[in-house]
């Protein structure tokens, strides 16, 4: 069976950092309360020169250069944001012309922080079914862009980010095992950007009312989202014979320490072996999976063999999971 593998995967994080020192004196907040809620420390925000695209393009270029491929050898492009440059062209059409990809096709995949997730099972798709045989998927994003800094129920958690990886059709064992995605919309409203698109399009009243900013309410987020962690990881690992003990890994979405340990506890998955960097980067998007998988690669907690298990939920609601043998 041919199979999607990862042979290549980069990152890229903005030079800025925002501690929850900052956000002090920015907001009624303190890293004492911030700490406690979220994990987080510290998060990194893009300068006023960086779009999403120039955040994708670092992470593929490294990426792509780890997988020792030549932009030419790309067939697809699939990136998942929910912060694109702009509405058209798509952020995946600026990736693919700065890298040179002359040879692929590209596509933004809109799914908010489960991008990651629905990007890799898209690429994976087009792999397996013998369509292509090397396909670039990144997760982008400039969340900062829409954070309303005088919120600090979002503010404290959205920040900037990008991650890539490359996928080659395999016939070893090693390579994406199965994806699951999933979707429900009565959720939409717990966390939305309200205006800018063809409901609401901009206008001097949407911005005097703050509606192109994101948009959360915290605790029914955090109750929806630890039963769709813990649902679709229970799915993917029963489907394939696979019980939470044989992971080497567990990376989840990194938004929330809190909602992280939450899954793990159901999952019965230790500590130990679960990447969490939320502290360091925050709530990254569409990046965080991506970003996180670097991490563990570059520390050396991920061999040749293991199994690895992804999973990400996002605004929508969108989630999803994703198994792999490395």
């Amino acid at each position: 069976m041919t199979r999607a593998r990862i042979i290549g995967v980069g990152a890229y994080a903005p030079k800025r950092i925002l501690t929850n020192e900052e956000l002090e004196r920015m907001v009624e907040t303190s890293d004492e309360w911030i700490v406690q809620r979220t994990g987080i420390r510290e998060r990194r925000i893009a300068d006023e020169s960086e779009a999403t695209s120039d955040l994708a393009l670092k992470a593929a270029q490294q990426a792509l250069e780890r997988a020792g491929v030549e932009p030419g050898e790309i067939d697809l492009i699939v990136v998942g944001t929910t912060t694109g440059d702009m509405a058209f062209p798509t952020t995946a059409n600026i990736v693919q012309h700065q890298l040179g990809c002359r040879n692929a096709g590209s596509m933004d995949l809109y799914a908010a922080c489960s991008g990651s997730i629905y990007s890799l099972s898209v690429g994976s798709q087009y792999i397996e079914s013998g369509k292509y045989r090397t396909v670039l998927c990144i997760g982008a994003e400039c969340l900062s862009r829409i954070v309303d800094y005088t919120d600090r129920g979002t503010c404290i958690l959205l920040a900037d980010a990008a991650g890539a990886a490359v996928l080659r059709a395999s016939d070893g064992e090693a390579g994406i095992l199965d994806t699951d995605l999933y979707s429900d919309g009565r959720y939409g409203e717990l966390l939305i950007q309200p205006a800018g698109g063809s409901r609401y399009p901009a206008t001097h009243e949407t911005v005097d009312k703050r509606m192109h900013f994101c948009r959360m309410k915290g605790n029914e987020v955090f109750k929806v989202a630890v039963r769709m962690f813990g649902d679709c990881a229970e799915r993917i690992l029963s489907r394939n014979g696979i019980t939470a003990d044989d992971l080497a890994l567990f990376i989840p979405h990194q938004a929330n320490l809190r909602i992280i340990e939450a899954a793990v506890k159901r999952l019965k998955v230790s500590m130990d072996r679960v990447i969490v960097n939320v502290d360091r980067y925050g709530n990254t998007g569409a990046a965080s999976v991506y970003v996180a998988l670097e991490e563990a690669l570059a520390l050396g907690r991920i061999k040749p063999g293991d199994l690895v298990l992804m999973a990400a939920f996002g605004g929508g609601f969108t989630w999803g999971a994703a198994l792999l043998r490395w």
